[in-house]
């Protein structure tokens, strides 16, 4: 099982660049990166709360869970 972000996909409907947002939910335009690319091991709440506020969206549409096939729980 995997957390998908789809960060890229909102911003493009939004018409917004990531540089424009990092700048609106006062974050590194580095660490906003981490999470547009999936590489995030976590988020805050107020991170996550930040960029819905200024995104207009829920966390859902930003974070999706997806099962990965052949994937076991170790």
């Amino acid at each position: 099982m995997a957390v998908l972000v789809r960060l890229d996909e909102v911003l493009l409907a939004r018409r917004m660049t990531l540089t424009e947002l990092a700048q609106a939910v006062d974050i590194t335009l580095a660490n906003l990166s981490i999470l547009k690319t999936g590489k995030a091991r976590a988020i805050r709440f107020t991170t996550l709360d930040a960029i819905c506020r200024v995104l207009e969206c829920q966390p859902g549409d930003i974070l999706v869970h997806a099962d990965t096939a052949g994937e076991t729980d170790d």
